[in-house]
């Protein structure tokens, strides 16, 4: 049954509410994996973006035209042909980022926050709505990452966007830029987000 939210509780329910990372805990392989860095972290949320927009608007269109029994294959033939868009873009203009990025690209294909939309929002939706839906799950998500990658590389690294903000002979948590600091970063910010949202709403 399509949703009954105002185009604004549309937008802001995937920045607060049901935040992909930080509520519903969905795409954890790259929000792990490559929030090294603020920069990277924007760079994959921005390209994680573009594909959830992108598919939720052809979804949308197409949805009356796709057969139930070959609905979920189609979704995944629509996402991954706007992946090789955004691995081809990053590759030819921003090659330091696509390096960094690495494998975690391709895998946007698998990431559960870009299919799931596709499923349970975009197929059973309009355009209008759809579009507004894939901006605030891609608002929340790259809102998340960064701020992920922001802490993990301000507590690790001592730098923010790769300024330096902290002297290179000071000390710094090097644990934050190692696997077991995304886990430890990622648990923080979930709980002061959520105590913040609670207040809030």
């Amino acid at each position: 049954m399509p949703e009954t939210l105002s185009p604004k509780q549309n937008f802001l329910k995937g920045i607060v509410k049901e935040n992909p990372v930080f509520v519903m805990l969905l795409g954890m392989c790259p929000t792990l994996g490559v929030t090294t860095s603020a920069f990277n972290g924007l760079g994959m949320g921005l390209a994680t973006l573009f594909v959830l927009l992108m598919s939720n608007i052809v979804v949308s269109l197409i949805k009356s035209q796709v057969p139930a029994k070959v609905r979920i294959p189609a979704f995944i033939v629509i996402i991954a042909a706007f992946v090789t868009v955004a691995e081809m873009v990053l590759e030819a203009y921003i090659p330091f980022l696509y390096e960094q990025l690495g494998i975690f690209i391709p895998l946007i294909v698998v990431n559960c926050l870009i299919l799931g939309r596709a499923e349970a929002f975009a197929s059973k939706n309009n355009l209008a709505v759809s579009i507004v839906d894939a901006l605030g799950m891609g608002a929340g998500f790259v809102i998340a990452l960064t701020a992920l990658g922001a802490t993990r590389e301000l507590l690790g690294n001592g730098s923010l966007f790769e300024f330096r903000l902290v002297p290179e002979d000071a000390s710094t948590l090097i644990l934050f830029i190692l696997p077991p600091g995304a886990f430890i970063a990622l648990a923080y910010l979930a709980i002061l987000f959520n105590k913040l949202t609670r207040k809030l709403t």
